[in-house]
């Protein structure tokens, strides 16, 4: 058997392979609430683009004064979208939702032109609307300016409840990943203690003795990491598969920084673990090691 073949042969033994997997299901664990913290993310911006409030403009303002108000609006930093509804366009939604024409029984249309706003997720909150309906109102013939203040705040307080859980949740299973993976590669490295010592007295240096240790620990970190990485883009494109729409959600960026965090975490974590392990039975005296 030749060199290179006996090499392989002792990286990719079932120590090796049970301990990329044991790497692998704990990555996928932190790989998942670091997508799920991300996706919250675009989940709140999408809700609170999706909040509209009204602008009722006045009978007396003419059309072309209407769209000219819409343009100046469109070119606001806060605005994401406008909607322009004339009065003839509200009668005929209102005729086809609820069925009956109200103009037939009044003799007039009572309804109003309006503005459908969207704004960008940033301005999406009462302080920031108060002070848009303030610039609005000024110098425009704008008979009312409708939005749900209670739903707003409601769903800001429980977007910054629910972004802080998945926060401390994510900083709880980093630490649990570290404690898991660290007691998989010191048992592994705890099998070794007696071949660390060996090479100890026959005057290896520790930084050549700790070297194999580090590079086998870091690889297996890095093929649990694609591992994990595989399997949590299978997922998500199975969820935009399933639903399109989830793609203004799972957006390439957050499987860019999922991908390259979990990666990062296999990296760092197995590498501090090989660390600290093999430091540990170099200190150690010969003794010691069969008391352990």
């Amino acid at each position: 058997m030749s060199k290179s073949t006996r090499h392989s042969a002792s990286w990719f033994d079932m120590q090796f392979i049970i301990s990329c997997i044991s790497a692998m299901l704990v990555l996928l664990l932190l790989g998942l609430v670091i997508f799920i913290v991300l996706t919250a993310g675009n989940l709140s911006d999408f809700v609170k683009e999706n909040i509209t409030f009204s602008v009722l403009i006045s009978d007396d303002m003419k059309e072309n004064d209407i769209l000219r108000l819409q343009k100046k609006l469109d070119a606001e930093p806060y605005v994401k979208e406008s909607i322009y509804i004339s009065k003839g366009q509200a009668l005929k939604e209102h005729a086809e939702a609820m069925g009956t024409d109200p103009e037939e029984f009044l003799g007039y249309n009572p309804f109003t032109a309006s503005l459908e706003i969207k704004l960008h997720s940033a301005y999406a909150n009462s302080d920031s609307i108060a002070t848009i309906e303030k610039s609005i109102r000024e110098g425009s013939d704008i008979q009312d300016i409708l939005y749900q203040k209670e739903l707003i705040d409601a769903v800001n307080e429980n977007i910054r409840t629910i972004s802080l859980f998945l926060l401390g949740l994510a900083v709880v299973l980093s630490v649990i990943s570290f404690a898991l993976i660290n007691n998989t590669i010191r048992l592994t490295i705890y099998s070794k203690r007696f071949l660390i010592n060996t090479m100890k007295l026959v005057g290896a240096g520790w930084g050549f003795i700790r070297k194999p240790f580090l590079v086998r620990n870091v690889w297996c970190g890095i093929l649990a990491a694609f591992m994990a990485d595989g399997l949590l883009m299978a997922g998500a494109y199975w969820l935009v598969k399933y639903e399109p729409e989830l793609i203004r959600i799972i957006t390439p960026d957050v499987m860019v920084m999922v991908v390259l965090t979990v990666l990062l975490f296999g990296i760092i974590i197995t590498f501090l673990c090989a660390w600290f392990s093999v430091n540990k039975y170099l200190r150690m005296k010969a003794g010691t090691l069969y008391y352990i």
